[in-house]
């Protein structure tokens, strides 16, 4: 534990899933933590609210700051970074995890979700870099994470997938496949300066709350779901890594833990996660 220790986190979209496990896992590393969502309260059908975040990093003894706010407005990005810069004083990591997800075949598609696609999974991304960067700057220290998806990559084909053919992910998996070539570009632009800039996908589908009341998990695939300590090992190993060294991945948890040799372990950090059947 305590890879973390002395840091700063900025964490989107961390009302629930990845978002809320990794604050969880920065602060028990020993990390102040500044959460963001839309909300403070429940949301009208998923659990998990940011004020549980925060009050679970708390009752555990770590640091945590809620910031309301939602990132698919400009105004409200420029302020949400503004606060999140004077309630930690700096930030040292940021984590763009907050993400819009739409389903469906490519004709469906208003251009409000459209809209809401892009400014929620490129636009605030890239903002929030742009307002955090000069501090790292100026500090020579950083780690910007970008969590991207699986759906980046291009079905393969022909011929397609029942998934691909149905609608799939084609706006979700375009916005990903823009979100991982910013992060590998802005990583040039930052390599000497000290920061290090990465992008992260799951393997399958991440085991949260979320994703079960949407139904996104397979029940009887087991082998397309993924356990949230995976995904978070990875994120922290990304967080916190030598930004010499770790920078310019676009790169999957499994296989990242794999090339490094290491373990997936708890939320609260103090031992080794034990996967089902394993």
């Amino acid at each position: 534990m305590g890879a973390a220790k002395g840091l700063t986190a900025l964490v989107t979209g961390a009302s629930r899933g990845i978002g809320a496990a990794l604050a969880h896992r920065l602060a028990a590393e020993g990390a102040e933590v500044a959460v963001v969502a839309r909300s403070l309260e429940a949301h009208a059908h998923l659990p998990g609210t940011l004020r549980k975040t925060v009050e679970g990093i708390r009752s555990l003894g770590g640091r945590a700051v809620a910031i309301q706010g939602d990132l698919s407005d400009t105004n409200a990005r420029r302020r949400i970074a503004d606060e999140a810069l004077g309630k930690l004083g700096h930030v040292d990591i940021l984590v763009n995890n907050a993400a819009a997800a739409y389903y469906m075949p490519f004709e469906s598609y208003s251009e409000k979700r459209f809209r809401i696609a892009l400014e929620l999974n490129v636009h605030a991304p890239f903002g929030l870099a742009q307002q955090i960067l000069p501090q790292m700057r100026r500090r020579r220290r950083g780690w910007i994470l970008n969590i991207s998806s699986a759906t980046a990559t291009p079905p393969p084909g022909p011929p397609f997938d029942e998934f691909a053919t149905s609608g799939g992910a084609l706006l979700y998996g375009l916005t990903k496949a823009a979100l991982d070539r910013f992060s590998v570009g802005l990583a040039a632009e930052v390599y000497a300066d000290g920061i290090a800039v990465n992008s992260l996908s799951p393997v399958a589908a991440v085991k949260t709350e979320g994703a079960e009341a949407l139904k996104m998990i397979p029940p009887d695939r087991p082998d397309l779901i993924e356990p949230v300590e995976v995904m978070v090992e990875a994120a922290i190993a990304l967080c916190t890594g030598d930004p010499r060294t770790l920078t310019g991945r676009v790169v999957c948890s499994r296989s990242l833990l794999e090339e490094l040799g290491r373990t997936p372990r708890t939320l609260d950090g103090k031992a080794d996660f034990r996967e089902e059947g394993a």
